[in-house]
């Protein structure tokens, strides 16, 4: 079993598996004409339940041809210009490169003695970003597994910054717009989904800053403390940016911390024409980014990003056998001194390839075609009389509702969207999301993908007005 070890002398092994696994890999990747198969869990699941682990192959070229049996042939291909449904973006290949060596080297970025060069290639990264951000020099970061970690520990630091002496009077300001996560994180670090006050949107889908200021006034009014702002730079589901200069002045105003979850708009940071959509993102105590959503890179690739340096000694702790107070005083750079994760990948060498080859225009580049094509999307849309489209885009996604001529009630205008939507799916030729809006089920694209084209638009319009219309049709039969 020792020749399956990856050492100095199994390197032509390794080599050969590997570049085995790329081309099978890059076939599927030349052949593939759909985003997906269409295939069912009943249908894949058999296949998987048959495979018995503890009876292996002993053969990679076998293990890879039941791969694609199980995998390969099924899986959802982000890279196909109509999978138009979450914030799953198509990956540059310097990204892929930056994966393969950091799977091989597997350097782990918690301390110096582990990662060394990694450590430095992180830091240099934090500072790029921060720098991108607006922030001065005393700020700082770490990678992280995704939004949702950055979030809680940005939220953490807010917490640990907050001038009381009771948790119970903590409250967290988002807009209804906002993650999913700044909710859990609040039940993680016990304060409760109820310490987070919703604050309306207006029809811009942005926070309304009026309403902000009035739940502030009310909170200090209450005796209680203004933890956290959490202000959204591309919401999921509209992509809307919410206001944030006037969010900063509330947050100077009433002490609070102000964290932007820019998980989404991130890549506005690389933008050519759009930076200004972000403007004020320089005012945060802490901004979250996603590189694996607007900077195309694979999963996972994101970070926390502080104003502040000092706020991350909230995450510090040392452990004798790891990173030991003396380390400090020494001047080693040991990541886990600001990191809520031990053991963690060396997820930064995919964006350093990607600049190094791309440079930052490139990736910006590619984000200003998504968002140009959202604005040719919502044109579209808006001159379709077969659909009601919610907000023009302040990023790169649509969400819109087919509206049949024919037919009025609410609740089945609702079940011919959610019909549609999983006919298409089903069929396999483009997959789109959905959400609701005002208790209602709507469609949405979340367009990312620079190769989709008004046409690719246009022809999946079509698709989901013709599943729709046979829904309906089907359910006037039934009727009758």
């Amino acid at each position: 079993m020792r020749s399956h070890l990856l050492n100095d002398t199994t390197a032509d092994r390794y080599r050969r598996s590997v570049t085995e696994g790329i081309e099978r890999v890059a076939a599927k990747l030349a052949t593939t004409d759909r985003p997906f198969t269409g295939v069912t869990v009943d249908a894949l699941a058999p296949r998987i339940d048959r495979i018995d682990l503890d009876k292996p192959l002993h053969d990679t070229t076998a293990v890879l041809d039941e791969l694609e049996d199980v995998y390969l042939r099924d899986a959802i291909y982000f890279h196909h210009p109509r999978y138009l449904a979450h914030l799953n973006c198509p990956v540059v290949i310097p990204a892929v490169v930056g994966e393969a060596v950091l799977s091989a080297v597997n350097s782990s970025l918690d301390t110096w003695d582990q990662s060394a060069g990694g450590t430095l290639i992180e830091r240099k990264l934090i500072d790029w970003t921060n720098e991108r951000i607006g922030f001065g020099c005393s700020a700082d970061g770490v990678f992280t597994s995704g939004g949702s970690q950055s979030n809680l520990q940005a939220l953490l630091l807010a917490r640990e910054e907050a001038k009381t002496d009771s948790y119970a009077k903590l409250r967290i300001f988002a807009s209804e717009a906002s993650h999913f996560s700044v909710k859990k994180s609040a039940k993680l670090l016990g304060l409760g989904q109820d310490a987070v006050v919703t604050v309306p949107t207006g029809n811009d889908k942005r926070m309304q800053t009026v309403a902000l200021a009035h739940e502030l006034e009310r909170c200090e009014r209450d005796g209680l403390v203004p933890m956290a702002v959490v202000a959204t730079a591309g919401t999921t589901d509209f992509g809307s940016i919410d206001p944030l200069p006037e969010i900063a002045a509330l947050c100077e105003q009433f002490g609070a911390w102000m964290h932007v979850d820019a998980a989404y708009g991130c890549g506005l940071l690389t933008s050519l024409k759009n930076r200004h959509r972000i403007d004020g993102i320089e005012r945060a105590d802490s901004v979250t980014v996603d590189y694996h959503k607007s900077f195309f890179q694979p999963v996972s690739s994101s970070a926390v990003l502080v104003r502040d340096a000092a706020t991350l000694r909230h995450a510090t702790y040392h452990a004798e056998y790891l990173n030991p107070q003396r380390m400090v005083q020494e001047r080693i750079p040991n990541q886990v001194d600001k990191s809520l994760q031990t053991t963690r990948r060396f997820d930064a060498l995919k964006l350093w390839m990607t600049l190094r080859v791309m440079g930052a225009d490139g990736i910006g580049q590619l984000f200003d075609e998504v968002c140009d094509l959202a604005e040719e999307g919502w044109r579209l849309l808006a001159a379709d009389p077969r659909y009601d489209v919610v907000v023009a885009p302040s990023l790169s996604t649509l969400v819109f509702r087919y509206i049949p001529a024919a037919v009025t009630d609410p609740a089945e205008i609702d079940r011919a969207n959610l019909y549609a939507r999983k006919a298409l799916f089903a069929s396999g030729d483009a997959v789109v999301a959905g959400t609701k809006v005002g208790g209602r089920h709507f469609l949405k694209f979340t367009l990312l993908n620079p190769e989709t084209t008004t046409d690719d638009i246009s022809a999946v319009l079509d698709l989901i007005a013709g599943h729709a219309e046979q829904y309906l049709g089907e359910s006037l039969d039934c009727a009758s």
